[in-house]
């Protein structure tokens, strides 16, 4: 079983671990940059927040996930999946998200998606049971495993901004794609979950040194 990332003091040591092998994670801990731990509820409820806020706007997800909410009372695959098609759509689910959100549920009680034992896989098992599920892709299957779940090795490597933030830290003359960062991320494993962190937040702060909007 991995240490999940659920206090600061881990996050600490990952980042520490990190410096050690890396010289440009060593130098964004001598500059300040702070990750933070940001964590939410794991779980069907935890994945539902995810798979919400897939190409909307915070405020738009916000909203939709308020509506949700009350009317999924509790958060659970048996209750989504007694709800008619028609009160999700009026909540503001797109068909497709109503489609991989019954999926997930389904596959959850017919025990193909071990949600709750997630912990117990390799960073890339869980990431590979997680995309198998018709409608989650790597990007989610990753930010879930890394907010909802806590595990310090899911990297995702499709996120535009850890990518942007990888490309300034390393002086690298264009942003790298997925596979370019994958390969960067293998010297940070077990703790390439705490990388990630470490270029969110250093994105931050390089984008507020250019005075641009994070």
């Amino acid at each position: 079983m991995v240490t999940l990332l659920e206090t600061d003091a881990v996050l600490k040591r990952g980042f520490a671990a990190l410096a050690k092998v890396d010289p440009v994670m060593a130098r964004l801990a001598a500059e300040g940059v702070t990750p933070q731990l940001r964590k939410r509820p794991p779980g069907f409820e935890g994945l539902a927040w995810i798979v919400v806020g897939q190409q909307v706007s915070t405020a738009s997800a916000t909203a939709i996930w308020g509506r949700l909410r009350a009317i999924l009372e509790p958060a659970t695959p048996e209750v989504f999946l007694g709800m008619s098609d028609g009160s999700l759509r009026a909540a503001g689910l797109s068909a497709g998200k109503v489609r991989t959100l019954r999926a997930v549920a389904t596959e959850i009680i017919e025990g193909q998606l071990p949600l709750d034992n997630l912990h117990d896989y390799s960073a890339d098992e869980a990431h590979s049971l997680l995309t198998r599920v018709k409608g989650i892709g790597p990007w989610t299957a990753d930010v879930y495993l890394l907010f909802c779940l806590g595990h310090p090795d899911a990297f995702p490597s499709g996120d535009l901004a850890v990518q942007e933030a990888a490309r300034l830290a390393y002086g690298l003359q264009q942003r790298p794609d997925a596979k370019a960062l994958n390969a960067l991320a293998e010297r940070w494993q077990p703790w390439r979950g705490v990388a990630a962190k470490v270029l969110w937040a250093y994105y931050q702060v390089a984008k507020a040194r250019e005075g641009a909007p994070a």
